[in-house]
């Protein structure tokens, strides 16, 4: 009798410790979904446009981790997207580096067609953590609602089971790893859809190089130099400024 309360306390105590093993290191796989409809303008072309689009533009990017760095990349396209290729070209090419023991982020965005890369320290974030929780990708998630750029807010599922404080795109600072992000000013999602512990190379988690390099100030201040008569025409100012917002938001997200 008390060998088998002693395997059965055995086997409790082992499946805990499985259980509460924290994950540092993995690739985990999102499904990145985006209303394309919705953050186009309501002038004839785009509503002419609208017509050959499907209502998600369906994509899958990996978020690859290990020795508190990672790098956040474009994997796939689902095949029901339908939409013009420019409109796919951006997500192909953006790629995020963040290295959290450093405190250093590297990116690469394509913004109206070119390629800048940036390296500046990680950005915080402010954030307010909820009671509220959920399921994602096997891993219990608390809820998060954190502001960027001065009042675009958005909402994140986070685990501390995975121990870094990262997140898709440059989306990071809470107390683990975020497994599901909505922007609503963007219209997309971000859901993982499994986590793989098994990394058999970790040789893509590295910097961007490039000849120039911009740190965040510089690039947005050069940005809007060129695209300040962009966002000026017509009458509908609220419309013009929803525009600007999701540009500047895919641009320096």
């Amino acid at each position: 009798m008390k060998s088998i309360l002693f395997f059965i306390t055995a086997l409790i105590f082992t499946s805990t410790s499985i259980a509460q093993q924290y994950v540092d290191q993995a690739v985990i796989e999102y499904e990145v979904n985006t209303n394309v409809k919705k953050t186009m303008s309501n002038d004839s072309w785009d509503e002419m446009m609208k017509e050959n689009l499907s209502d998600l533009k369906t994509s899958y990017f990996t978020y690859t981790f290990a020795d508190n760095k990672s790098i956040f990349k474009f994997d796939r396209w689902s095949p029901k997207t339908k939409v013009p290729k420019h409109q796919k070209e951006s997500d192909e090419e953006n790629i995020w580096y963040f290295d959290f023991t450093a405190g250093r982020m590297n990116m690469q965005k394509q913004i109206v067609g070119t390629n800048f890369v940036i390296a500046d320290s990680i950005p915080n974030i402010q954030w307010k953590i909820t009671n509220e929780n959920r399921e994602i990708a096997g891993y219990n998630c608390r809820k998060a609602v954190g502001k960027i750029m001065d009042d675009v807010y958005i909402f994140a599922f986070y685990t501390d089971d995975i121990t870094i404080t990262g997140g898709p795109c440059s989306i990071n600072g809470l107390p683990g790893m975020i497994l599901g992000l909505t922007i609503p000013r963007l219209y997309t999602s971000y859901i993982a859809t499994k986590v793989d512990v098994m990394i058999s190379n970790t040789s893509d988690i590295k910097p961007i190089t490039a000849k120039k390099t911009y740190d965040l100030i510089s690039l947005k201040l050069l940005i809007e130099e060129k695209t300040k008569d962009w966002y000026s025409y017509g009458d509908d100012k609220e419309e013009n400024k929803r525009q600007k917002t999701i540009f500047l938001l895919n641009a320096f997200l």
